[in-house]
């Protein structure tokens, strides 16, 4: 049986993607040309920004990924301005700077993780705070707005992003926003975000663990990994879909499957079985829920363990099995429905990540989600 160690990050992952957007783009760099280099199907495209005029970049420093479901935008603060730099400083740059620091909530759906805040960092030689904040992906429009509203062009003429949204809206940030997007794989992105948000912590403390004992809540653990040496590994990024990647080094890679099942079903699942309205609600629900319920398990079948095997009878049989019966139909919560789609995802994503680490022969997996319970399940899957 395999031996699986499974990290995770606290910080979203797409946060992680975003601080290297945001090193790359700021990285004592004036001008940018972007160009695509295309390489076997089997392994990713990589768009590449060529950088030029060994000058530091001029703030505001931002990095944005612009995913299937949810934009995060990342905002490194100065905290080092000098008297002379706060002098020059324009009124839209103060603005700015004072609308994205001063506020939490951004109109009705813009949320800025304080949590998540990496305090006291230094990027580029600068010193200040990383701030993360996320809006649905459906008002990016209104976002381009602002952006020009605040006359943000005036500052910066080149974006940098990543994730699929950084081809669709591409088009939009020039016409509207009077912005060149500069496109950043996000895979690659993924790799070194991980490596980097290790190497930086978080506040001090570590953002990779594993789950010691994860099938037994009172001897639970979680316990930092050190990834000093982690090759080769087996990523796991879990969005709105699902990519698992062959990692053998930080510049060597190739992306071995993926599932639509992610992060969106999920989502999307519960929206249509519970009438929830936020994934936050979602996965409240789901951690008040009995999947037992739903599911049939192989007690169900076999009365007790399929010995044979080793299957114990709590182990899931069939996904939403008992919803065939109608008296179970309405026996169960819109919790219960809740928990086991969480458990249906997870436990399919284990299961591919499995079957991908013996094929690879990699012992090492990194699953990458924002979601602590999610991670603990996935451990456990594994370890099964």
């Amino acid at each position: 049986m395999l031996k699986s160690w499974f990290w995770t990050v606290i910080a979203s992952i797409n946060f992680i993607l975003l601080m290297v957007s945001l090193l790359v783009s700021q990285n004592y760099f004036r001008k940018s040309i972007c160009f695509q280099i295309r390489q076997s199907h089997f392994f990713s495209q990589k768009p590449f920004c060529v950088y030029s005029s060994w000058k530091p970049q001029v703030f505001p420093w931002f990095g944005l990924d612009i995913g299937g479901t949810l934009v995060k935008l990342v905002y490194f603060e100065p905290k080092d301005i000098t008297a002379e730099e706060e002098e020059e400083e324009v009124e839209s740059l103060k603005s700015i700077r004072k609308y994205l620091t001063s506020n939490v909530a951004y109109g009705s759906t813009g949320i800025r993780d304080v949590h998540l805040e990496l305090k006291d960092l230094t990027l580029c030689g600068r010193k200040g705070n990383l701030h993360f904040i996320r809006f649905p992906t459906h008002d990016m429009p209104a976002f381009i707005q602002m952006g020009r509203d605040k006359n943000f062009s005036s500052l910066h003429t080149v974006f940098c992003a990543t994730g699929g949204g950084a081809y669709k809206f591409e088009e939009d940030f020039l016409t509207i926003g009077d912005l060149q997007l500069c496109k950043l794989d996000e895979l690659d992105c993924l790799i070194k975000g991980i490596l980097y948000i290790d190497s930086v912590g978080f506040n001090g403390r570590s953002q990779c663990y594993y789950f010691e004992n994860p099938a037994d809540s009172e001897k639970c653990q979680k316990l930092p990994f050190d990834l000093r040496n982690p090759y080769p590994l087996l990523l796991v990024n879990i969005g709105s879909g699902v990519s698992i990647l062959a990692v053998y080094s930080k510049d060597n890679y190739k992306r071995v499957t993926g599932t639509s099942l992610g992060g969106g079903t999920f989502f999307g699942l519960c929206c249509l079985l519970t009438g929830c309205t936020t994934f936050e609600e979602a996965l409240e629900m789901a951690s008040r829920g009995d999947s037992t319920k739903v599911d049939k398990l192989v007690r169900d079948i076999y009365g007790g363990d399929y010995e044979r095997f080793g299957l114990p009878g709590w182990a899931v049989a069939s996904s939403f099995g008992n919803m065939m019966s109608k008296e179970k139909r309405e026996a169960v919560s819109k919790e219960d429905l809740a928990r086991a789609t969480l458990i249906t995802i997870t436990n399919n994503i284990g299961s591919i990540a499995r079957m991908c680490a013996l094929n690879e022969d990699v012992r090492s997996w990194v699953p990458q989600t924002s979601k602590e319970g999610s991670c603990q399940h996935l451990e456990f899957f594994a370890n099964f």
